[in-house]
């Protein structure tokens, strides 16, 4: 049995451990990284991220293909089943994974394959197919993800039920699917299957859509759901979940039985903890196997830190990357440490949504005298131009300073717009402030433009 001697020990290969160890060995650090699945990438990659946004992606060409009176005049609507659709999305997760597992080659760092299992603070017991290895370490992050949350009284297989990373082998594409859960990825999938044409489903336990939302675009994201033909019901809970050879019926608390070809489960998300042997150094995860930690990323035990999914919010690839980059910071003591917690969303439903930022109920509450800018996509000439006149820019800003407080934004490019107003609501002191927009020149046509048409409108407010 090999033995191994190490400062960093990273493990989990998603991007929280990449974004870790890459910080880590480039600070002189002997690193490695343990994977216990055959490619780098993590659900990231392989199961979430990624493949759920070439897939929308997909069906967005789809979509504007059999929309487009340009394209109508060269011929007749075409339509993709659900395995065609995916073969893009599998193209692209090669792509990530040869181009991740490159950067441990060319970082030096050990990329170790095996399910890890801590024998004490100091020691990880590693053990692969063929394999049986000791890694000593001084310091380890514990960056092992998320998972489908899965409940007991569900079959999931059952051939017509999936989980949001089963969906992937779908072998077909059902003419009807209830979607249980309306959170991020729930709303996606009902967007993507809308969008391929099939009778979607959305049952929602809570009384609105992503109600961390500004409430105008969670609003704005319903009314677009059910113009695509989504049905959502909300404060729905399941009774049961019952598959036969020809469809699922899904028996709700409220009486109501609905009845359809497959059914996809999105409520909820574990973290991946379980085998870690996590008792042998005195850890004990919460009841969806999540992880504690403090403002500096540290466990309950002093030289090992935990980042990304498995420590719950906002369970994020971007956030993710960015913790475990900030974990392997106070290990190295450097200059870049920072607290995550200014993490825009961006969700990849027809059309998007990003914000970043104070809600108008969060304002409210508050008491914060605040005004609103708003810019409509169907006034823009680019908008115009694509063809995608749907969405709006939405900027909240203090009524006396003009500082920024909130960017909200719905429809197409959200999440790449978003970042501008970010950018400058990062500033400190004056210069953030709705001035900067008022200001400056934009680049004409251009979604980017929405940001001044927004000041402009927000200015004409202010008395």
């Amino acid at each position: 049995m090999a033995e191994h001697h190490y400062d960093v020990v990273v493990i989990g290969a998603g991007p929280s451990g990449e974004g870790a160890a890459m910080n880590a060995t480039k600070h002189g650090k002997r690193v490695a990284i343990i994977e216990d699945k055959p490619t780098v990438g993590g659900n990231c990659t392989h199961w979430g991220t990624i493949p759920s946004k070439a897939l929308r992606h997909s069906v967005k060409q789809i979509i504007t293909f059999n929309t487009n009176q340009m394209f109508r005049d060269i011929g007749e609507p075409r339509w993709f089943s659900f395995p065609r659709v995916l073969q893009n999305a599998q193209k692209v997760i090669g792509k990530q994974v040869k181009l991740r597992t490159q950067f441990y080659a060319r970082n030096r760092v050990d990329l170790i394959n095996g399910r890890a299992s801590f024998l004490d603070a100091n020691r990880l017991e590693i053990r692969g197919n063929k394999s049986h290895e000791i890694l000593h370490f001084k310091q380890a992050i514990i960056a092992t993800g998320s998972r489908p949350y899965l409940p007991p009284d569900v079959d999931f297989r059952h051939h017509r039920i999936y989980n949001s990373d089963t969906i992937l082998n779908l072998s077909h594409t059902p003419r009807t699917l209830i979607i249980y859960g309306a959170g991020v990825i729930g709303s996606e999938y009902a967007s993507i299957f809308a969008g391929l044409g099939v009778k979607v489903d959305l049952i929602n336990p809570g009384s609105r859509l992503l109600t961390f939302l500004d409430d105008e675009i969670s609003d704005a994201l319903s009314y677009h759901l059910r113009n695509n033909g989504v049905l959502v019901r909300h404060n729905e809970e399941y009774e049961s979940v019952d598959g036969d050879d020809h469809g699922v019926v899904l028996s709700l608390k409220s009486g109501k039985k609905i009845r359809a070809d497959a059914f996809l489960w999105c409520n909820g998300r574990s973290g991946n903890t379980e085998k870690l042997g996590l008792e042998n150094i005195g850890l004990t995860p919460n009841g969806r196997g999540q992880l504690a930690v403090d403002d500096h990323y540290r466990t309950e035990v002093e030289n090992i830190y935990a980042a990304g999914d498995v420590i719950g919010w906002p369970s994020l690839a971007s956030a993710a990357y960015d913790q475990g980059r900030s974990a392997s910071s106070d290990i190295v003591k450097d200059e870049y440490f920072r607290l995550v917690t200014d993490v825009p969303t961006g969700i990849y439903t027809l059309p998007e949504i990003s914000s970043v930022g104070k809600t108008e109920r969060e304002l409210t509450e508050a008491k914060v005298p605040y005004e609103v800018g708003q810019a409509f996509f169907k006034d823009l000439a680019r908008a115009q131009i694509t063809g995608d006149p749907v969405g709006m820019l939405k900027l909240l800003f203090h009524r006396e300073s003009r500082q920024l407080l909130g960017i909200h934004c719905f429809g197409d490019q959200a999440a790449e717009i978003v970042h501008i107003g970010q950018a400058i609501m990062n500033q400190e002191g004056e210069a953030n402030s709705l001035n900067y927009f008022i200001n400056t020149t934009f680049n004409y046509p251009t979604m980017a433009e929405a940001y001044r048409v927004a000041a402009l409108n927000g200015l004409n407010r202010i008395f």
